[in-house]
């Protein structure tokens, strides 16, 4: 099996963990697999690494990395032509111009014809029997189709969030005469199967191609055993200390919102007066990574307690679960979007707040969680009263709550579902 998964570890995405257990799906249940990734530099212009995501790959996988870039996040001047150092904006839209050209996608459409070449000649060197793509990038679709077409290897789509669907603020991201969606629709019509993340993106998909409605496969994200504690949380006392972990990529107007309304629960609630609020997590890409508004805004809060730490290692998450006594949800877009962090947030067994809007699917994951606060969107006053119900939750919580928390999260543990998928995948090859 060919594994097109951009992201894959050691890469430091929120994609990353996903790819890493599909990986190993696909193994366990008996695959030789390859992954094609882009070589280390890339991911280290674009959110970093963490090498401690390789400690979980099964040793079995082969994994190719091509020497791939995306020139938009060079940083180093010296490598600048005249045209980008005296007009940088304008050099910018003429590259994302020429990618267009190869594949409607503007920042990774120029690689085309490298991952068509590349996925080629591992083809010639040991056949395939299957490709699975993982998108994003959308380009990797076009390697897939080339050698469905040309030498009729059988493949299936990853979409996770994708690609015609607007996750963030719902509907439809493209014109139906786009060349985007014609790209999809060729796509999905070759493929033997699509996988998404959630129900909302897949009724988009059945409603969108009717007559492949059978395609679509709800793979859901979950958590991994090891990022979780072993045993449930005991119950907090004071000073508390919540936490946030994920990527941070929140408009100023949200984090203005959400930190004061940390504020006011601060001055109002006994037991959130001397608490701390701990954010792990990158922040920002490229060259502006460390370094923006939202950075400013969470470092200035520091007299409130609150402290920013940066990213966290895959290995170090355990410690960090194990220290914090309430977790923050905190993630955009709407019904569409659920996360894949709250899934891990759900297995540690600790009091949850929620701060996102109300219509989102994490709302339909976490309805059925003991221990969360519920979601008012940035409702000032809900917020407020939100920090203090979980402050609550977090002192005053039973061993059997946070035992009955952690029983439900096992459900959405990431190796059961993506096993499952991987079996019917499977047997539907074998049928054909």
């Amino acid at each position: 099996m060919l594994f097109l998964a951009f992201g894959f570890p050691p890469a430091l995405k929120s994609s990353t963990y996903r790819l890493r257990a599909m990986g190993n799906g696909f193994a366990a249940a008996g695959w030789d697999v390859t992954v094609v990734n882009a070589a280390r530099p890339l991911w280290e212009d674009e959110f970093g690494l963490d090498e401690s995501l390789l400690e979980g790959v099964d040793p079995a996988i082969r994994v190719v990395e091509l020497p791939l870039r995306r020139a938009d996040l060079e940083t180093d001047i010296r490598a600048f032509s005249e045209e980008r150092a005296l007009h940088p904006g304008r050099w910018l839209r003429q590259w994302r111009e020429q990618n267009l050209e190869s594949f409607p996608e503007p920042t990774f459409g120029g690689w085309r014809d490298e991952l068509e070449a590349a996925v080629l000649a591992l083809h010639d060197e040991t056949p395939f029997d299957l490709v699975v793509v993982s998108c994003v990038p959308y380009v990797l679709l076009a390697p897939a189709l080339r050698l469905h077409e040309e030498r009729g290897v059988p493949f299936a789509v990853d979409f996770r969030d994708g690609w015609t669907v607007d996750v963030i603020n719902g509907g439809t991201a493209v014109e139906d005469d786009s060349p985007e969606a014609a790209w999809e629709r060729r796509a999905l019509e070759a493929a033997v199967s699509l996988w998404v993340v959630n129900d909302p993106i897949a009724e988009h998909y059945r409603t969108r191609y009717p007559e492949l409605a059978a395609k679509v496969r709800v793979v859901r994200n979950g958590f991994d055993r090891d990022s979780v504690p072993d045993r449930p949380p005991a119950t907090a006392t004071t000073p508390l200390t919540f936490g946030y972990v994920g990527t941070i990529n929140f408009k100023p107007d949200f984090v203005r919102a959400v930190l004061d309304s940390w504020r006011t629960a601060r001055e109002v609630s006994p037991l959130l007066r001397d608490a701390r609020w701990e954010w792990r997590g990158n922040l920002g890409a490229g060259a502006s990574r460390g370094s923006s508004t939202v950075l400013e805004l969470v470092l200035d809060a520091e007299d409130d307690g609150v402290v920013y730490g940066g990213p966290v290692p895959k290995n170090e998450l355990l410690d960090l679960y194990r220290r914090w006594d309430a977790l923050t949800f905190m993630v955009i877009g709407g019904a569409y979007m659920t996360s894949g962090k709250v899934y891990e947030y759900m297995a540690t067994g600790l009091p949850i707040l929620s701060v996102h809007e109300v219509e989102h699917d994490a709302s339909t994951l976490l309805g059925g969680y003991p221990l969360w606060s519920g979601v008012g969107d940035v409702d000032p006053d809900f917020l407020v009263e939100a920090w203090i119900r979980t402050a609550e939750l977090a002192v005053g919580s039973s061993d059997e709550d946070r035992a009955a928390a952690r029983a439900y999260a096992d459900t959405y543990e990431r190796v059961g579902t993506i096993a499952a998928a991987v079996q019917a995948l499977t047997e539907g090859l074998e049928v054909r």
